[in-house]
Order: structure tokens, then sequence, then C-alpha cells
């Protein structure tokens, strides 16, 4: 029996891209968060698409949970409003306490840190380590060609059709969290085999 959710783990850019879509949705999600009394878990800057979405998510009242290593503390990176700001050693520590103070993850558009910390978190789902839904949030097709990819790699037989199937996906956060809070895992985490893994 899964436990409701109380926080979401959001992944996203520390730039604010190149399109106003990018900074409105991380708006926007922080919104449907708060509305929905779901705690923000993130990476603890305050710049980028990350500072815009603890920016309004501190805005509508909600709780925000900021994990951020030291290197980029000393850089004064650190979002200094948040409802907590957690320092930790290194980037491994970061993403495995933001995934404990999690129960699902989103992504917004981000470059190569989102990416990577989107598909641990996915693979940790696909092999039972922990049974957390995660979710893009596909800000006008930002994200079409890494679910083309996902695709493919279903196609070639590396990826089951029901490990792809855990990939939430949608343009619309209350949707999408609508999607996430609806979630079930598999009965049996299904492994790795010979021919798709």
């Amino acid at each position: 029996m899964l436990l409701p959710m109380r926080r979401i783990c959001v992944f996203c850019g520390s730039s604010s891209g190149g399109r106003p879509e990018y900074t409105a949705a991380a708006s926007g999600l922080a919104q449907v968060l708060a509305r929905r009394g779901l705690g923000l878990v993130y990476g603890g800057g305050k710049v980028g698409l990350m500072g815009v979405l603890a920016d309004a998510m501190l805005a509508a009242g909600g709780e925000a949970i900021g994990v951020i290593p030291q290197a980029l503390m000393d850089k004064e990176l650190g979002h200094p409003g948040l409802t907590e700001l957690r320092v930790v050693a290194s980037m491994h520590e970061r993403k495995a306490l933001m995934a404990d103070l999690a129960d699902g993850f989103v992504a917004l558009p981000g470059g190569f840190g989102t990416f990577e910390e989107f598909c641990e978190v996915l693979t940790w789902t696909q092999l039972g380590f922990h049974q957390k839904p995660c979710g893009l949030l596909d800000v006008g097709g930002f994200y079409d060609g890494l679910l083309a990819l996902f695709d493919r790699a279903v196609a070639e037989r590396f990826v089951r059709p029901d490990h792809r199937a855990m990939v939430l996906t949608c343009a619309d956060p209350e949707a999408l969290l609508e999607q996430v809070e609806a979630w079930r895992p598999p009965t049996v985490p299904k492994w790795i085999d010979r021919q798709t893994s």
C-alpha cells in the first residue's frame, strides 16, 4: 500500500532557457503543487528555472526544500529564502537525499543534469529500488526528442514497453500531477533479462 504523497522532487535547469514558456511552466507547476498541498524538493538554486520554481512556490505559501552541494553554495548559488536548505558534500549525496525526501519526480526543461537526474530515478523505479512515479512536463514539445529515443530503445528491444509506460508525460502541470498521484507501480518489479533491459 502506497502512502499519500507529501512532496514532489522537481528537476529543472539552472538556466531559464530561451523561451518564456519555460519560466511560465516552472511558475505554473509551483502553483499547482501548492494548491494540491504538495511540497517541493529541488536542487536548492536561486538561478534559472530553479529560482523561478522556488520563488513561485514560496509566493503560493508552499513548502520548498532545497538540496545543494557545498561547492555550489560556495559560488553563492543557493536560494536564501527557502523553507529549508540542506547543504551536502557531493552531487551523489544531493541526488540521494532529494530522492529520499520525495514521493515522486517531475522534470521541467533543463540540460544534462536534468536529463541525468530524471533517467536515474526512472531507472530506480524500473529496477524496483523505489516505487515512485516519474513524469516529464513536456513544455512546447521540449522532450519530444527524448521520448523518441525511449521509443527507439523499445523498438530495438533495450527497453520493455511496460517500462517505457512508466514515463508519465503531459504538457499541462495539473494533468501531469494527476497522473503522478494516480500512478501505481507494477505488482512485481520486472528485472533485466537477456533480450530487454
